[in-house]
This record gives C-alpha cells, structure tokens and sequence, in this order.
C-alpha cells in the first residue's frame, strides 16, 4: 500500500475532472455544509430522502452517504432502500452513525442497517465507533467523549465484523482496516467549533470513494485532504464563522504542494 502526496493528489484531481453525483441521506443540520464542501471540492451533491426516489438517485449517483444525525422512522425506511439499492449495484456506501451510544434508538438502528447492509466505510468520532458493537462508551449528544486512541481496537473489531473500512475522526484520524491502521495529524482544533466538520468528512469520504475502489486507501485521500484544508483554513480564520468561509475556498482552491508541504501519516 503506498499513499503519499501524488496518490492524493491523482484522487483529487480525477474527482474535479470527472464531477462524481455523490447521494446523501443526511441531517438538516448539515445539509448546506457538506453540499458545499463537495461542490468546492469538485463533486456533485444531491441531498435526497425520499424513499420514492432513493433507489432511482443510487442508480446515477457513484457512491452512497448515510448520516443519522436527525432520524425519524421515514427516514430509516429511506436509508434501507438506498443501502440494499447501492449493494445491489456496487456503489460504495459511507455511513456516519452520529450520536451512537447517546440513546438506544440510534444504537439499534445502526445496527439494523449494519445487519441489512454493511458498508464500505464507517466513520465516525471514538465514543461512536467504540458503541456500535456495545462497547462501553457513551456520546455527548454528538461529541466524544473519548480520545481517538482509545477507540483503535473497537475499530479493529468493527471493520473486521463487518469487512469494511473504520475511520476514527478526532485530534489524530486513524483509518483501519482489519489489522490495518494508518495515522493523520492533519486539521486544527478550531474545526471542532464549527458544526458538521465530521459528516462533512464522511461526504468527502464518498466523493474519494467515488474515484478509487480501494475503501482504505480512498478514505486516507480524503482525511488528509480534510485535515489539510482545515489547517489551511484555521491559519486564515478570526473564528468559527469565518472557518467555513476559508475552508470551502481551501478545498476549492488546494494545490499539490499544500498536500506535499503539510501531510502528516504513519502507518502501524
């Protein structure tokens, strides 16, 4: 396995080319936000959940994002036609299980969904990777209450039941696959005042996903490109509010040499 700065940036530049339709059934808190993350990127956005049209927008769309930040039974029903829709065609599928571990209904209903179809990568915070298989962890609402770290060896046993890729989002990202753990240092603490950074990185996750089909290896191209436009960002900002206005202008606007000067990964 080899990532450095030109595998992504290889990624990168085929996602601006090629304009991938990535498919989200998310939050209403995050709608705007990761919208505009993928189309400054270079994506192509549509935030649908109407289970009417959920198995006709999986067929033109390239990869499938799932996000239970704001669930409601309809919503469910939606996410299960687009999951088993999306294994049927072999498109990627990225799931943000937010807020597990806060309450029993959205631990059971991502395992339901784990249960129906599991997905290609799961990413989320250490309290949330860490409650999905009943380890004992418990969210802050949305929050962790956990340090990246501690959730390695939940994360190993998550994508090893499931046979996909975990990602652990926090001061440090690690993204694992079976006994497979890579490391970022990239991003700024100031991204965790700005609310949606996390499902922002499972939608660029998607967009990565779209234009490689090797789920670690794609998912490491778009934490990396996260942290580093985040750095980029925060360098820019006064505060939160102008965060996001640097950040969509950053992932617009990065340059292989940003990733070259400024990448931090290790791998175990």
């Amino acid at each position: 396995m080899n990532i450095n700065p030109d595998t992504i940036w290889d990624d990168l530049q085929t996602i601006r080319q090629t304009n991938p339709l990535i498919h989200n059934i998310t939050n209403y808190v995050v709608m705007n936000n990761t919208a505009n993350a993928l189309l400054a990127l270079g994506a192509s956005p549509i935030m649908a959940h109407a289970i009417e049209e959920v198995g006709d927008l999986v067929r033109i769309s390239s990869a499938l994002v799932i996000n239970i930040g704001t669930l409601s039974e309809a919503w469910i029903k939606a996410m299960q036609k687009a999951m088993l829709f999306a294994q049927k065609l072999n498109k990627p599928i990225v799931f943000d299980p937010v807020g597990v571990g806060a309450t029993s209904y959205r631990t059971a209903t991502t395992q339901k969904l784990f249960e129906l179809v599991p997905p290609t990568v799961i990413r989320g915070n250490a309290s949330e990777v860490s409650a999905i298989l009943g380890t004992e962890a418990v969210s802050k609402g949305v929050d962790s209450t956990q340090e990246s770290e501690a959730a390695v060896a939940a994360a190993k046993r998550l994508s090893q039941s499931y046979k996909c890729t975990v990602v652990i989002s926090g001061a440090k990202d690690y993204i694992i696959k079976a006994n497979q753990v890579i490391k970022l240092e990239n991003g700024h603490p100031l991204m965790t005042k700005v609310t949606g950074m996390g499902c922002t990185s499972t939608a660029i996750i998607g967009a990565f996903l779209a234009v490689n089909s090797d789920s670690l290896i794609a998912a490491t191209h778009a934490m990396a490109v996260m942290g580093i436009a985040g750095e980029l960002a925060a360098e820019k900002a006064a505060g939160p509010g102008s965060l996001q206005m640097h950040f969509l202008d950053v992932l617009y606007s990065l340059k292989k040499s940003d990733i070259e000067d400024r990448l931090q990964l290790s791998t175990n």
